[in-house]
């Protein structure tokens, strides 16, 4: 099985990509989706954030605030490195099983959607990476209209993840995202139909 590795940055669109993707047939394994499941209510890892981070990152039905927790880690260096110790390796452990599932299965291709896909290192486990590239100054405003956030929030959450232009010295396929959705999804469309041929 040929596995893809795709990654980008907060605003960048790798999220449009992957849609893209899985409406072309491939297989997506979703980090984000992982986490979500990880951090539902009564799981161990929702658990040992209630533990790290309090009841204020709780909803009053119990659920996790992703928004609270959010301003929390992405204004405070330390507390967002805890997060992630908590949650990065129980979410890689699901991403490597996920993976071994995905080769049983005998699918020709599949896509690693992982936003930390470098910085977790998991980078070394596909065949290819693709790296989805937006300027900075688009991430911001992407940001600002999806989130409703201020210009000096989007901002903050760009400067807390790895700047994309280091990103790209690990890529073997950039995704320019610097155009229309229409662009976006022919570029998507015909990277696609080279990995299903088995170029």
């Amino acid at each position: 099985m040929r596995l893809i590795g795709l990654t980008g940055g907060i605003g960048s669109g790798k999220s449009s990509v992957s849609r893209c993707l899985a409406s072309q047939g491939a297989l997506i394994i979703d980090a984000d989706a992982i986490t979500h499941q990880l951090q539902e209510r009564g799981h161990a890892v929702w658990r040992q954030i209630w533990d790290a981070f309090g009841w204020a990152v709780l909803s009053p039905e119990g659920r996790l605030d992703r928004k609270r927790l959010g301003h929390i880690v992405f204004n405070d260096e330390a507390q967002r490195k805890r997060l992630n110790q908590i949650v990065h390796p129980q979410v890689q452990a699901e991403i490597r099983h996920a993976v071994d599932n995905a080769l049983q299965s005998e699918v020709a291709a599949a896509v690693l959607d992982v936003p930390l896909l470098i910085e977790g290192g998991l980078y070394r486990i596909v065949d290819e990476v693709w790296v989805v590239y937006a300027t900075p100054e688009q991430q911001a405003y992407r940001i600002r209209q999806r989130d409703g956030v201020s210009e000096e929030t989007a901002w903050q959450r760009i400067r807390a993840q790895m700047p994309l232009k280091d990103k790209l010295k690990y890529a073997d396929y950039v995704i320019d995202n610097g155009g229309t959705i229409e662009d976006l999804e022919e570029v998507v469309r015909n990277l696609w139909q080279r990995v299903a041929a088995g170029e």
